[in-house]
């Protein structure tokens, strides 16, 4: 099924009617996976006579053990299937640690709707260890669409920002608090190798009022980027917000191997904010270059309006850097507050997996009426370009303004007190 129809993580590359679908280490995993209807799917061990069968109701998840009947029942609050277009499903299995968890979205401790664990003073905990690592193999309904199979079970949340090896302490480690960069994918470490140093900076010796410039652009009638982003304030709807847009600078060539242009400065002035979009199942990493911006992230990409709320909201500042990987941190709504007074101004990389080869080159987001749309990564300018652009309006700031800058300033006047009045 084509991915610009279906938000969830792309399909496995095996035919879902084969089975079983065999555990790269036994007795751990995070099965991703896709129902409409109730369903149950099954662990075995190598000959089948013992497993784990697993139940997705509409009411909730539990497991059963084949053998002996014994039924475990979620600890903790419990949901089943959603009929919320776009949702999907994951059950982990974790023997070292005896737990069961299951979830609707993304992969993570924050959509867990489903969690047992075995006690740890049970005198049966041995024998239940060995039965956990005794599965080896998911056999699989015809009802089930298989999305992923993950080596690692849940264990702990993600952490949202990335430290580089450098800056981490003992404690960020031992809290959690941070994703060390060597964490990364292959895919993704080299675009945070290319966009973490010290010198990947704003305001440069040759220009070192560039961010300043830009906010001056952007107040001032006429001028480029006050100019564009008024162009761009119906891009991803007409009836919605004109605020909701932003600038994409972009450095560098489309080398096929991201969604659009695989570096992107992104120029968000006070109040803008992107709509809840994905993106296209590529590996991002993301640095605020200025200012402060706010992310809401979201289980799944649904169209159906005010039906899902983000799990987590975070603010990143300047220097901070996060990432998102194909099943993670993938569909978000970017902000920059109204009541900030900078504008912020982030670099974005992408790049599809390295083992990716179904390309696709859209990010989806909501759109008119709640609907689901296509959006092409484009370019309002190239960074040289811009950075050029913007010193010329810089050095030119206090010129006297030409008859032809004074009709601009006077036509944008007009057209924003036009505005004004039918907005009230």
């Amino acid at each position: 099924m084509s991915r610009s129809l279906y938000s969830a993580p792309k399909a496995l590359s095996f035919n879902k009617h084969v089975t079983p679908i065999l555990l790269s280490i036994h007795g751990q995993t995070v099965f991703v996976f896709n129902t409409r209807d109730e369903c149950s799917f099954t662990f075995f061990n190598s000959d089948s006579s013992d497993g784990l069968q697993v139940y997705v109701t509409k009411e909730n998840f539990y497991a059963q053990r084949i053998t002996n009947g014994n039924k475990y029942f979620s600890q903790t609050t419990n949901r089943g299937i959603t009929d919320c277009s776009g949702a999907y499903y994951w059950f982990s299995l974790d023997s070292q640690n005896q737990v069961f968890q299951a979830g609707i979205g993304e992969p993570r401790t924050d959509t867990c709707c489903y969690k047992y664990a075995f006690d740890h003073s049970d005198p049966l905990r041995e024998a239940n260890k060995l039965f956990l690592e005794s599965l080896v193999k998911i056999d699989l309904p015809v009802s089930i669409v298989p999305l992923r199979l993950l080596k690692d079970p849940i264990t702990a949340p993600v952490p949202l920002l990335i430290k580089n090896t450098n800056h981490l302490t003992m404690e960020d480690i031992a809290s959690n608090a941070f994703l060390p960069h060597s964490a990364l994918s292959p895919a993704s470490r080299g675009l945070y190798d290319c966009i973490s140093g010290v010198r990947f900076v704003l305001n440069t010796p040759e220009f070192p009022d560039f961010a300043e410039a830009i906010e001056y652009s952007i107040k001032t009638p006429g001028l480029w980027c006050n100019t564009r982003l008024s162009e761009k304030s119906t891009e991803f709807s007409k009836i919605k917000h004109p605020l909701e847009t932003y600038l994409r600078i972009t450095l560098g060539q489309n080398n096929g191997e991201s969604p659009g242009i695989p570096y992107v400065m992104e120029i968000w002035p006070p109040g803008h904010f992107s709509p809840i979009h994905n993106h296209g199942y590529a590996e991002a990493i993301i640095r605020v270059l200025h200012g402060s911006i706010q992310a809401e992230l979201y289980p799944y990409l649904c169209d159906e309006p005010n039906t899902v709320d983000p799990f987590a909201t975070s603010i990143m500042n300047t220097g901070d850097i996060t990432w998102l990987s194909p099943t993670l941190n993938q569909v978000h709504k970017l902000t920059n507050l109204a009541s900030n007074t900078q504008t912020c101004i982030t670099i974005q990389c992408y790049s599809y997996e390295v083992s990716d080869t179904s390309h696709y080159d859209y990010f989806d987001y909501i759109g008119e009426h709640g609907a689901k749309q296509q959006y092409e990564p484009d370019s309002d300018m190239d960074f040289l370009q811009f950075k050029q652009k913007m010193k010329e309006e810089w050095d030119n700031r206090f010129k006297p303004a030409t008859k032809e800058s004074v009709h601009n300033s006077f036509t944008q006047f007009v057209l924003d007190c036009l505005c004004c009045c039918f907005a009230h």
